[in-house]
């Protein structure tokens, strides 16, 4: 995604907007402010598992909320997904179908079959449309990148193959934060 990386606001910014989100003034955002400031380009609210999944990241205290801090990096992060999804939906419909999130996949360098772009499409396709709202592309390239990460450390030969055993992949998929 670095191609879609924006410049990191200034701190002047950053504290305005971060004290808009944070409307029970206690110095943190949790996941109930931040999907209430969040857009995903319809008048339905963002995803709340992608909003868990993003504080989970920028959390260092492990708290559930982020500070002022880790606010400045989830911003990014936000600002930089909004300009990546905005490139691959090129049709300017506010969503990402079938053909876009091959597009988007395929240039983060995953190369996967027809039936599998079909079952990515039907589990973030949280409306039933076809399409993929901003936040849960966002939620989908976040699941794959930690599946990917855990599948690798299996895969010592990097050859797209890894023989574990049944408890050893449930212990891998359960410890994911995802």
């Amino acid at each position: 995604m670095s191609q879609f990386q924006s410049p990191m606001p200034n701190r002047e910014f950053l504290w305005d907007v971060f004290q808009r989100v944070d409307r029970d003034r206690s110095g943190f955002i949790n996941t109930e402010e931040l999907q209430q400031a969040l857009s995903n380009g319809t008048w339905s609210p963002f995803n709340p598992e992608t909003v868990r999944l993003m504080i989970g990241m920028f959390d260092r205290r492990n708290m559930g909320q982020v500070s002022f801090e880790d606010f400045g990096a989830l911003w990014k992060y936000v600002t930089d997904w909004q300009n990546c999804f905005k490139s691959f939906d090129r049709d300017g419909s506010g969503n990402i179908d079938r053909n876009e999130l091959k597009t988007a996949l395929t240039t983060f360098g995953y190369r996967f079959s027809e039936s599998l772009i079909t079952t990515l499409l039907r589990k973030f396709d949280r409306h039933g449309n076809g399409t993929i709202l901003f936040d849960d592309f966002i939620q989908c390239c976040i699941v794959l990148y930690t599946l990917t990460a855990a599948f690798r450390q299996h895969d010592t030969d990097q050859d797209g193959v890894i023989q574990i055993h049944y408890e050893q992949f449930l212990n891998m998929v359960f410890s994911l934060k995802i």
